[in-house]
This record gives structure tokens, sequence and C-alpha cells, in this order.
């Protein structure tokens, strides 16, 4: 049995193994929980939209629902909100997963609609992200991030100061992340930033300038601690 499972799971993650100290009772319960986001995935099919084994939690909405794309085997936790409202909507690759709690947002005003989110192949992204598009967001294939994630390519004008900061606009740049980066928890991407690929970004770090491949950085401001290599 736990060879079966093993095998259907691996449709997905092709590297998954079971625990050898997991009792079947476990497993099959987990396997329940699962088949449940699978059969809530199918409430796409009332947007005349193909699931593609999709795996949804409690309560994930969607707005805009016609400007979002997704690959096969995308899974979206428990109260997930996705608003695709924007000039280039939402695109998911195959493979990604977005935990509980989670808003994935390209506009939040009707005035100036935003661009777009792009998130790659096998993306994992943790509990209470904030992932906003007015600028543009980009995440590389096989990237993985820690919950409380937030990215805000956007930025408010406020040089006049006799009018209301609110009332100045914004300016917008976008974000950009390379593949196979790890994102810890609680990390904070602002406007403009570009990350290479294969990055490693420490928890709670605020990233306000960009960085070249395999850099490393933490703090507030994130500053490079090193750079990986094969040495």
């Amino acid at each position: 049995m736990k060879r079966i499972l093993e095998k259907i799971i691996q449709m997905r993650n092709p590297n998954f193994k079971f625990d050898a100290a997991l009792p079947l009772a476990t497993i099959l319960e987990f396997v329940w929980m699962q088949s449940l986001c699978l059969l809530r995935g199918f409430k796409v099919l009332f947007f005349f939209r193909k699931p593609k084994a999709m795996m949804l939690g409690r309560g994930v909405s969607f707005f805009y629902i016609s400007k979002i794309k997704w690959g096969k085997f995308l899974r979206l936790g428990d109260f997930v909100f996705v608003s695709a409202l924007g000039k280039n909507g939402i695109q998911f690759g195959n493979n990604v997963s977005i935990g509980a709690f989670s808003r994935i947002i390209v506009s939040t005003t009707l005035n100036d609609l935003g661009d777009k989110i792009v998130i790659g192949n096998s993306v994992g992204i943790g509990e209470y992200a904030s992932l906003g598009g007015a600028g543009g967001l980009e995440i590389g294939d096989e990237c993985i991030v820690g919950p409380y994630l937030s990215c805000h390519p956007e930025n408010h004008n406020y040089e006049d100061l006799n009018t209301s900061i609110r009332f100045q606009g914004v300016n917008r740049k976008g974000i950009k992340i390379g593949k196979n980066c790890w994102i810890g928890s609680k990390v904070s991407i602002l406007d403009g930033v570009q990350l290479g690929n294969g990055c490693i970004i420490a928890a709670g770090a605020v990233v306000t300038k960009s960085f070249p491949d395999n850099s490393i950085i933490g703090g507030v401001p994130a500053k490079l601690i090193k750079t990986k290599s094969n040495d």
C-alpha cells in the first residue's frame, strides 16, 4: 500500500518517499486529506477551466479567474486568496505550492492596474505570504520559500510636501527572483530588486537592492554575507 501511494505522490514530486517511521493509519489519514483537496479543485470547472490535478484547501477564493493560468498539480492551502486583476494577470507553473492564508494580488486599486505575477515550476512558498504584482513579480523555477514572505513591487511618491503621500501616486520597477533560490521566513523584498539564480536569503532580511547569482545575504537592510562556490 505504501509503495502504491508513493508512486501516486511521485507524479508530483519524483523524489518523494514516506518516512519509514510513519504508521499506515497516519498515511491513510494524509491521503484522505489530499483527496478532499483534489475534489475541491474541481470547482474551477464551474468557470469552464481544467483543474489539471489542482489541489485546493478550505476557503480558497479567486478573483478575475479568467486572467489566471496554471500548470499541473497547483496546490493552494487553506484560505488562500488569488486576485489576477491586472494587465497581465497571474501565471503558476507546474508543481507550485502556496501555503495557507497567503494573498497573491496583482492590483489593489481599480484606477491604476498593476502588471503581473509569474511563479515558475516547482516553487514552494510557505504560509502567510503576501505577494503583490503592481510593478511585476517573477519568481524562478525551483525556489523554496519560508512563511511570511512579502514582495512589494511598488513605491509611493512623496516629494511634494504640500500634498498627502496617498495622493502623489506610485512608481514601479518590478521584482525578479532567479531560479533555485532559498528564501527564509519573514523576508521582505522591495521594489526594483533583482536576485540572481541560486541566492540564499536569511530569515528576517529586508532586501532593498539587487544581488548576483549565488549570493548569500541577510540583515536589515540585507547585505552580502558571502558568495557560494564549489571550492
